[in-house]
């Protein structure tokens, strides 16, 4: 019966009921529902094609639309205990971590590069959403401190994509320390006379919009992002009152002052480098009059 029931009846299924397409030709948009092919889904930046709602982007594509010839170096990241705190709630975490660690092929929710960006050198960061929700752990904010050490040491902009639902629990108290100590190195930053720029994309949340991700010297968000510390939920339940439309979306935020502005991801490039242009065009005139 194994024999039967194992061999023969799948190979049976193959034949009288093929499949006609593969599993991952298509994709769904999340805002309007609009069926794309996936191979033009992502040349198109993962951005619908009908709607332009902006999908979550996972790292090394992010960076391949952004540096100049999708030419640039990764910045090796140090490594941090596994689980200091020997969490566990429904699974252990060093679980966790290796289930992420396969589904995505990073060992943690941040990617960082060395690159021009509009003919400008500069340090690139790009969270990933898809590694435990982009969570703020002590890997991710080692990360954030090395690539502003590997900006001062080559005296270049600082670039920071952040997507995030906060702070990593399993690491707890561990995690919210990256606040502070992220902070402390981007004040290197300032100090020195380098611009950090922040790109916020969907979403960015938590402790993360709590530190770092407010703290550049320029704004940029995506179209339709959520950029928020706490849920619009918790917050009517505290108020209770109802929120304004697109309360806590990127288009909102710029109107009330906490964006500098919106910009298409077909634009990014662009927008960042002219911005690092004329942000770094005064040490440029500097050097040639030197």
């Amino acid at each position: 019966m194994s024999w039967l029931t194992n061999y023969v009846k799948p190979k049976l299924q193959k034949v009288l009921n093929p499949k006609s397409t593969p599993d991952n030709l298509w994709h769904k948009c999340k805002n309007c529902g609009q069926m794309i092919f996936q191979k033009e889904f992502i040349a198109n930046q993962y951005v619908c094609a009908h709607c332009e709602f902006h999908d979550r982007m996972p790292p090394k594509a992010r960076m391949d639309g952004l540096f100049d010839n999708q030419n640039y170096t990764f910045v090796d990241l140090p490594s941090v205990k596994a689980d200091p705190l020997k969490f566990k709630d429904t699974k252990k975490y060093t679980e966790r971590l290796k289930i992420a660690r396969a589904n995505t092929g990073d060992e943690d929710a941040i990617k960082v590069a060395v690159g021009k960006i509009g003919g400008v050198d500069c340090v690139v960061g790009v969270q990933n959403f898809f590694f435990m929700g982009g969570s703020m752990g002590m890997a991710l904010g080692e990360a954030i401190i090395t690539a502003a050490k590997e900006a001062l040491r080559l005296g270049v902009p600082f670039v920071l994509h952040t997507a995030s639902g906060g702070a990593r629990m399993q690491e707890g108290i561990l995690s919210l320390m990256q606040m502070p100590r992220t902070t402390v190195a981007l004040q290197m930053l300032r100090d020195a006379g380098l611009p950090y720029i922040v790109v916020l994309t969907d979403p960015t949340t938590g402790g993360v919009s709590a530190s770092y991700a407010m703290l550049g010297d320029v704004h940029i968000a995506e179209p339709g992002a959520m950029i928020a510390f706490s849920g619009a939920r918790v917050i009517e339940q505290t108020i209770r009152e109802k929120l304004p439309e697109g309360f806590q979306r990127a288009e909102y935020l710029k109107d009330h002052g906490m964006v500098d502005m919106v910009v298409h991801r077909h634009n990014m490039r662009e927008k960042i480098g002219t911005i690092l242009s004329l942000l770094m065009d005064g040490d440029r005139s500097k050097a040639a009059a030197e």
